[in-house]
């Protein structure tokens, strides 16, 4: 038997190294455990199917700094699982300490999204997995470099042939390989889903806070918080049909609008609109907003209280938006009681899933 095993070998390492455009070698499709209580709004590509080797190899280029110029970046650099995938700056820091134009987004929970990055300029994962490699502030690498650079790893190859069943690689490879591990960032076991799921049982301040949250006030009718109708349902993210989840949520006036999703679509009602980013885990990814201008949830919610500026393209939910009557020309803002603001940031806490942040499936497999 012990000599059968080691005539085998040869044999088994010669199959794969002939195997370049054969499918895939024991690969076996990825088992992707939907959260029942998230809904089937989601998206799977077709021409990107998940299996084991895919999901294996998008994890290693997520991670890896080689994709960029210098050898110091890699996407995970500025997508950290103990920050949810965030990076804990005001914006984003590439190679040799440029700053880029926005915040790093959190890549939780991606397949539940329409639009991609806080302009709304990639309609695909596929598409925002290879965005920040050719981003000059960034990793500064053109698709043709990176390549080159993994073609030359005696690693690779072979992964991309278990993977694709060819060991060419590809810029369109890439980009599939680092969704399909994007796709498995799934975070569905914070206190909020156990609320769901009937295993936790909120506290009062909890509760309050989830029901301002969820609610749109009706002046001298109903108190709410305004925060559900751009964080949508139980994923607490922006609407994923088309730019339906893009808003203008009062952070500047008309003389200081930035162009945000109008520089995608070009229209002029979309200048200082920006995506409604998913709230999950969000007590971990300070600072806020797409410019990181907030450093605390309180900032943050101070502002949709007391400081919300008017402009042309500012949402209509907002501008009308308020616990106590308004009046044409009164100034926006909702009227919280310090009550109601304290129990909305216990709620928002309730969104952290301990369990996720600590998976060793989505952590650096470098280290």
């Amino acid at each position: 038997m012990q000599s059968r095993k080691f005539i085998f070998l040869p044999l088994l390492l010669s199959l794969l190294s002939s195997c370049e455009e054969s499918e895939p070698i024991n690969n076996q499709p990825y088992v992707l455990e939907i959260p029942a209580h998230f809904g089937k709004q989601y998206v799977l590509p077709e021409d990107n199917p998940m299996t084991v080797k895919g999901v294996e190899l998008g994890r290693m280029l997520f991670y890896d700094p080689q994709l960029s110029r210098d050898h110091s970046t890699s996407c995970g650099t500025c997508h950290q699982q103990k920050l949810a995938f965030t990076d804990g700056k005001a914006k984003a820091e590439g190679i040799h300490g440029r700053i880029g134009d926005f915040s790093s987004m959190s890549t939780v929970n991606l397949m539940w999204t329409g639009k991609f990055f806080w302009d709304g300029r990639a309609a695909s994962m596929e598409e925002q997995a290879l965005g920040p490699i050719e981003n000059v502030l960034e990793m500064d690498m053109t698709l043709e470099e990176v390549v080159e650079r993994l073609s030359q790893d005696e690693r690779y190859p072979p992964l991309f042939n278990l993977a694709f069943g060819s060991s060419e690689i590809t810029p369109d490879k890439i980009g599939k390989a680092i969704a399909q591990f994007e796709r498995t960032l799934i975070s569905s076991n914070s206190k909020y889903d156990q609320i769901i799921k009937g295993t936790y049982t909120p506290t009062e301040q909890e509760k309050l806070g989830m029901d301002l949250f969820l609610t749109h006030p009706i002046a001298g009718e109903i108190r709410g918080g305004n925060c559900g109708d751009c964080h949508l349902g139980v994923l607490t993210s922006g609407d994923p049909i088309s730019f339906r989840g893009f808003h203008n949520n009062g952070l500047d006036d008309n003389d200081n609008l930035k162009e945000g999703l109008m520089e995608v679509t070009k229209n002029e009602f979309d200048k200082g609109k920006f995506k409604a980013p998913t709230l999950r885990n969000i007590a971990l990814t300070a600072p806020y907003m797409h410019d990181g201008r907030f450093n605390t949830l309180e900032e943050v919610l101070e502002h949709y209280d007391q400081h919300v500026k008017r402009s042309r393209t500012l949402d209509p939910l907002i501008q009308e938006a308020s616990n106590e009557p308004i009046f044409p020309g009164d100034p926006i803002k909702l009227h919280l009681t310090q009550k109601e603001k304290d129990a909305i940031i216990a709620f928002l806490h309730l969104l952290t899933d301990e369990e996720f942040i600590n998976n060793p499936n989505h952590s650096d497999p470098f280290n």
